[in-house]
């Protein structure tokens, strides 16, 4: 990944000096090979043991069999790894890179979870489908053009006792508490890949992956959901827990 943002990183500062961004889509393959290798292990090391039993009853729901939309899937990791561990339930991933999702689709068929996982190109504010019991996003909102948009989208999909799990960088909501080397990192990709792709997209909030938890809480109220808290966290990711 961070290969693929020095190659591009003469387009990057001509896009920051214009204010257009850079979208997602747009950069070397580097990029979302990277973003995966990067995120994957921390999705495997946690997803299924601590993040979804850290939830208000969602492993139960899970392992009975319900409908869950993974929302920015990237290639896929999270939603193959939640398929795989929860053979009774059926997965819609989707993402607005059509690469990517290929690429996920391919993962899911390798896998042996085709049969209960599809995957969508589309927009996090456009994705298909209703009353899903489980949303889960990973590591994206913060690049979205418009998440208030998305989290308003996500909240009139679900199912009305119906869990949205976002995970986000971890980050604290003031500047001082991002001075350390996760933080140091974070800025940077922030810089270069996070802020860009959603100045390239309609609104362009630009939240940037040190938004901390006080900037994402006012993304969720604004979009109607009256429940928000923090349910888990490791030193690179927050995993946050919202409800109808």
């Amino acid at each position: 990944m961070a290969l693929g943002s020095l190659h591009d990183s003469p387009r990057i500062i001509e896009a920051a000096k214009t204010g257009a961004g850079i979208a997602w889509g747009d950069h070397v393959a580097d990029v979302p090979d990277g973003c995966e290798r990067f995120f994957r292990p921390g999705y495997n090391a946690n997803l299924i043991s601590t993040w979804l039993p850290a939830l208000d009853g969602v492993t139960e729901k899970l392992q009975r069999g319900i409908s869950v939309a993974d929302v920015g899937c990237g290639h896929g990791a999270s939603t193959v790894l939640m398929a795989q561990a929860f053979p009774a339930s059926t997965f819609v991933g989707s993402d607005c890179h059509e690469e990517s999702i290929e690429t996920a689709r391919e993962r899911a068929q390798s896998a042996g979870v085709s049969n209960r996982v599809r995957f969508d190109a589309a927009p996090a504010s456009t994705f298909k489908g209703q009353n899903f019991d489980l949303v889960t996003m990973f590591d994206c909102l913060h690049d979205m053009g418009d998440p208030v948009g998305a989290a308003r989208h996500i909240r009139e999909s679900l199912a009305p006792d119906g869990t949205w799990m976002f995970v986000e960088p971890a980050a604290g909501d003031q500047l001082s508490d991002n001075l350390n080397p996760v933080g140091r990192a974070y800025y940077s990709f922030s810089t270069l890949l996070c802020c860009p792709s959603s100045l390239s997209q309609d609104v362009g909030l630009a939240l940037g992956a040190q938004a901390g938890e006080a900037r994402i809480r006012d993304v969720v109220t604004v979009a109607g959901f009256s429940r928000f808290q923090r349910v888990s966290e490791t030193p690179f990711n927050i995993v946050y827990e919202a409800r109808p």
